[in-house]
């Protein structure tokens, strides 16, 4: 009788039983892996939205500090502005007429020829500064004379300095050679018939730079318009003297001082 031997024959069995070969060579036996379908799946993070939002943030602060500062400024700008007007209180210059001659004023008409406007004044005017610690400085003035929207002359005044309440007594030479249209002969024939005279409107241009303590301004545009004056016609060699009790002139000028404006 035969007894069962352990030892393995050369299929590998053990006691009548298959070995299953290694998959792995010398590795061992292999474990199982079981499928988890929750399991998430793995994926590398990317940095970029990162750097994104890292970067929208700095711009974003740029932005807000850049916009608070200009608000600042600002402030600071209106504090100076309202300091310096109520310490210094500025006002607009002031012009006046004192006195218009007419020399010449003299409308031919003509079948033949245009009709014709010839025309010669004396004007005399006094610039005011009525202001204690501002001073002007006037460029040259451009004269304008009209009636009714007719120009009847044109002249000059020459530039000045116009000092802390201070008055300055200007005289211009206003004149003017030219031929009419239809309307305007009869606009000036309409005028010249008036009784109480013909109304004249003087308006003179020019630029100004103002000067308060160590403040300095940049020329401003400025223009100054003289309404309420009636002239009459002259007899003879003598001139006729215009009437200027009604006489008022207005002052368009914007003055700026860093941001102030009044």
């Amino acid at each position: 009788m035969t007894e069962p031997t352990s030892k393995p024959n050369g299929n590998g069995a053990i006691n009548g039983t298959a070995a299953a070969p290694a998959a792995n060579g010398n590795q061992g036996p292999v474990k199982s892996q079981l499928y988890n379908p929750n399991r998430q799946v793995y994926r590398p993070q990317s940095h970029y939205h990162r750097r994104h939002r890292s970067g929208r943030s700095i711009c974003c602060c740029c932005c807000f500090w850049t916009i608070l500062v200009i608000l600042a400024a600002a402030l600071l700008a209106a504090i100076v502005g309202a300091a310096l007007y109520v310490l210094y209180r500025p006002h607009r210059p002031q012009f006046s007429i004192t006195n218009l001659r007419i020399a010449k004023m003299n409308l031919t008409t003509s079948t033949d020829s245009p009709s014709h406007l010839t025309t010669l004044f004396n004007l005399t005017l006094i610039a005011k500064n009525p202001n204690n610690h501002l001073v002007f400085f006037y460029d040259p003035f451009t004269v304008t004379a009209l009636s009714d929207s007719v120009f009847i002359g044109n002249g000059s005044l020459t530039a000045f300095e116009s000092d802390k309440n201070n008055q300055t007594s200007l005289r211009a030479v206003v004149s003017g050679s030219q031929d009419l249209d239809t309307e305007s002969l009869s606009t000036m024939r309409s005028a010249l018939k008036k009784k109480k005279g013909f109304p004249v409107v003087i308006q003179m241009d020019t630029k100004v730079k103002m000067r308060m303590e160590w403040l300095k301004s940049k020329k401003v545009g400025i223009r100054v318009t003289c309404e309420g004056i009636r002239g009459s016609l002259p007899a003879g060699k003598s001139p006729a003297v215009a009437s200027v009790i009604d006489s008022e002139c207005k002052v368009d000028l914007r003055i700026k001082i860093w941001k102030f404006s009044f």
